[in-house]
């Protein structure tokens, strides 16, 4: 009986996680003061801007397996991005943000508190993926 019940508990679990709402209002805000830099569930990383970068990111992000946009635009100069696990179906948030001269990138998890440095090799991987499109050095 307790393993039915500790089934049902985690088939609960499961399922709160992946059918829960995002409030785009939570999620989709101005990224702030940023650095390339790693956190505990969160990373972020600074470009700067060049022409069309903005569009090709957001080019590259739509690529990514599990990946939808939440809100925002190319044209709004900010886009929000969720992106799932594979196995369970967390979900992780992505911003990207024009901010003058520089492109801001925050990736974050939400639930749990270690993404096992999830979100840096998705900003990295986005970054790398741009720059080769591009043909640039640095994007």
């Amino acid at each position: 009986m307790i393993w039915v019940i500790l089934l049902l508990a985690i088939v609960a679990g499961l399922a709160f996680i992946r059918l829960t709402p995002s409030d785009a209002s939570r999620w989709h805000r101005p990224i702030g003061e940023a650095e390339n830099t790693d956190g505990e569930g969160w990373s972020a990383r600074v470009v700067p801007s060049t022409p069309g970068l903005l569009s090709d990111l957001h080019q590259g992000m739509l690529a990514l397996p599990r990946t939808e946009l939440l809100a925002g635009s190319v044209g709004e100069g900010r886009l929000t991005y969720i992106t799932r696990s594979k196995m369970m179906g967390f979900p992780d948030y992505t911003t990207i943000e024009q901010d003058g001269n520089q492109i801001k990138l925050y990736a974050r998890l939400r639930f749990g508190k270690s993404d096992l440095g999830v979100n840096g090799k998705r900003l990295d991987g986005l970054l790398q993926r741009v720059r080769a499109k591009r043909g640039e050095e640095g994007a």
